[in-house]
C-alpha cells in the first residue's frame, strides 16, 4: 500500500468517526482556506499555504483533507440547500404577500452571505462561473440547487403577475434576472460587520426592486 493511499484510507476512517479534535481541526484548515482564498486568490492559494497558517506540515493536512478542492467544497456545500429550503418555506407562507415573500427571500440570501463570510464570497467571486462548466457530481448538484432556487423565484414572480400584483409590461425572466443581478454582485463591495446589516442592504434592494415593479 502507498504511503498516499494509507493517509487516505486514514482520513476517510476519521471522518466516518467523527471525533471531536479531528472534526474542530479540520473545520480550523476550512476557515483557514476560505479567508486565504479572498485574501490570495483561489488560484493563487497553495494547500502548503493553508498548513503553514495552521501550524501543519504539507503532508499532516492530507490527513484532514484530500486537497484544496475538498477544502473549499466543504465551506459551501451545505449552505445553498439551506436556503433552499428556507426559500421553499417563505414561499408556503399563506401570511404574507407576493412582495412581502420576495423581501424574506432575499433576506435568507444576505444573511447567508453574512453567516457564511468568507466562504460564500470566494464561490461567488471566483468559483460560481467555474462549477457552471464543471461536470464533476459535486458541481452538478450545486447546480440542481442553484436553478431549484431561481425557478422558485420566477414562479413566485409570475404569480405576482398573475395577482395583479406586480405589473406585467416586464418579462419574468428579465425581472429575475435584475432582482439576482443585485445581490449577485453585492460581494464585490459589501463586508459584513461594517456600516449596513445584512438586513439592511437587501431591504433596499428589494425596496428597489419592487417600487418599480409593484401595481399602484
Amino acid at each position: 500500500m502507498t504511503k498516499g493511499s494509507n493517509i487516505s484510507r486514514r482520513r476517510k476512517s476519521a471522518l466516518q468517526v467523527g471525533k471531536e479534535e479531528y472534526s474542530a481541526k479540520r473545520a480550523e484548515l476550512v476557515e483557514i482556506a476560505a479567508r486565504l482564498f479572498r485574501e490570495r486568490g483561489y488560484q493563487a492559494t497553495r494547500l502548503a499555504d493553508i498548513a503553514a497558517e495552521a501550524g501543519l506540515d504539507r503532508a499532516s493536512v492530507y490527513y484532514y483533507v484530500g486537497s484544496k478542492e475538498e477544502l473549499f467544497r466543504t465551506s459551501v456545500e451545505g449552505i445553498l440547500h439551506q436556503n433552499l429550503q428556507l426559500a421553499t418555506e417563505i414561499d408556503g407562507r399563506s401570511d404574507l404577500s407576493i412582495p412581502e415573500k420576495i423581501r424574506e427571500i432575499f433576506a435568507v440570501l444576505m444573511q447567508s452571505y453574512e453567516a457564511n463570510f468568507p466562504h460564500m464570497y470566494v464561490y461567488m467571486q471566483e468559483q460560481m462561473h467555474q462549477v457552471a462548466k464543471d461536470d464533476s457530481a459535486w458541481s452538478q448538484e450545486m447546480m440542481r440547487k442553484t436553478r431549484q432556487f431561481e425557478a422558485l423565484v420566477i414562479d413566485l414572480l409570475k404569480r405576482g403577475i398573475d395577482q395583479g400584483a406586480l405589473r406585467s409590461d416586464i418579462p419574468v425572466r428579465l425581472l429575475s434576472n435584475g432582482l439576482f443581478g443585485m445581490f449577485n454582485w453585492t460581494h464585490r463591495w459589501y463586508v459584513p460587520g461594517r456600516a449596513l446589516s445584512h438586513r439592511e442592504v437587501a431591504d433596499a434592494y428589494v425596496k428597489i426592486f419592487l417600487e418599480g415593479v409593484v401595481v399602484g
